[in-house]
């Protein structure tokens, strides 16, 4: 599987963008796909994630202000970030987990993801 990221950029404070992840590969109907970032000396942490039944999960630190969807027909997972804060600015991951389900913001079965993007940098300046 392979995940491809675009989107990324810089943005000021109060300002919007969207990512977007293009899997190709071996997929299956059943899934969990999310979005993840890192901060430069921070762990990555999870953003959002989204089922292939379209169930919808959000870290607290993004709800309301970030919407995770899905196009099924194009095999594309989005990020739409809106009212952003500095405190965003890092390197955005998309990841997925086949054959399996989300519990929260990550897969369940022991939470990990297992096919990852090369990553997109967003920038929030104040």
């Amino acid at each position: 599987v392979q995940l491809v990221e675009s989107g990324g950029g810089s943005v000021q404070a109060g300002g919007s963008l969207k990512l977007s992840c293009v899997a190709r590969g071996n997929l299956f109907s059943s899934y969990c796909m999310g979005w993840l970032r890192q901060s430069p000396g921070q762990g990555r942490e999870g953003v959002a994630a989204i089922g292939s039944d379209g169930t919808a999960s959000y870290a607290d630190s993004v709800q309301g202000r970030f919407t995770i969807s899905q196009d099924k027909a194009k095999n594309t997972l989005y990020l739409e970030m809106n009212n952003m804060k500095p405190e965003d600015t890092a390197m955005y991951y998309c990841a997925a987990k086949y054959l399996s389900y989300c519990s929260g913001i990550y897969p369940m079965d022991g939470g990990r993801f297992a096919d990852w993007g090369q990553g997109t940098q967003v920038t929030v300046s104040s």
